[in-house]
C-alpha cells in the first residue's frame, strides 16, 4: 500500500531511530513535495490545560499533549473526529472521511458540539519529496489502514501491537518479529 493521508505507518521492528521506534504515525498530508504525520502513541506529561487552556474541555482523555514527532516542537497540531460530516466547523481541514485537523487559532465555541474527539500533538513527523516512499521500500514502515478511533484511544501504549494484530495475512506475523531476524 502506498502512503496517503489518513493511513497509518507502523514502524518496522528494525527501525531503531529513537524518534520512531515502536510508533504508529497517522499521515495527515502526502503530496509530491513530501509527507506530514503525527505519532499517535507517545503521550507526554504536559496537560493541554497548561498550554492551550481554551481547548482543555474539547480534547479526549487523557487530556495531555502528545509528542507528534521531532519536527516543530514549538508548535501544535490538532487531530479531530467529526460527529457529523454535514456539520463541518470553521477551522476544519479534512484528512479522510470524518477525520481531520482543527486550526487551534479557531475560537472553541465555533467547534463546540461538532467534534466527537480531539487530540493535540506537539511537533510532527515530516518527510521531504519521495523520502517516505524510499523508507517504505527499504522496509522501515508498514503502511496500513487504521480505525477512526486509533488516534483517540484512552491508553495508546499498546497501539502498535493492536494495529499490527488486526492486519490481514502474513503482515500480522511481524508482530513477533525480532529486530534482527538473522539472530533468530
Amino acid at each position: 500500500m502506498q502512503p496517503a493521508a489518513g493511513l497509518l505507518l507502523l514502524a518496522a521492528p528494525a527501525l531503531q531511530d529513537p524518534n520512531f521506534a515502536d510508533t504508529v504515525v497517522l499521515l495527515l498530508d502526502v503530496t509530491d513535495e513530501g509527507a506530514l504525520g503525527v505519532v499517535l502513541n507517545r503521550p507526554s506529561q504536559v496537560l493541554v490545560a497548561d498550554v492551550l487552556a481554551p481547548w482543555r474541555d474539547v480534547v479526549a482523555e487523557p487530556e495531555v499533549l502528545f509528542r507528534g514527532g521531532p519536527v516543530g516542537l514549538d508548535g501544535a497540531l490538532a487531530v479531530a473526529l467529526l460527529r457529523d460530516l454535514g456539520d463541518t466547523p470553521v477551522g476544519w481541514r479534512p484528512v479522510r472521511g470524518p477525520l481531520g485537523m482543527v486550526d487551534l487559532d479557531t475560537p472553541t465555541e465555533l467547534v463546540d458540539g461538532s467534534l466527537s474527539a480531539m487530540r493535540v500533538f506537539a511537533g510532527y513527523a515530516g518527510w521531504g519529496a519521495h523520502q517516505l516512499e524510499g523508507e517504505v521500500e527499504r522496509g522501515d514502515w508498514y503502511v496500513v489502514d487504521g480505525h477512526l478511533d486509533d488516534p483517540f484511544l484512552l491508553d495508546p501504549t499498546d497501539l502498535w501491537r493492536s494495529v499490527m494484530r488486526r492486519q490481514p495475512g502474513s503482515l500480522a506475523w511481524h508482530l513477533n518479529r525480532p529486530v534482527d531476524p538473522d539472530l533468530n
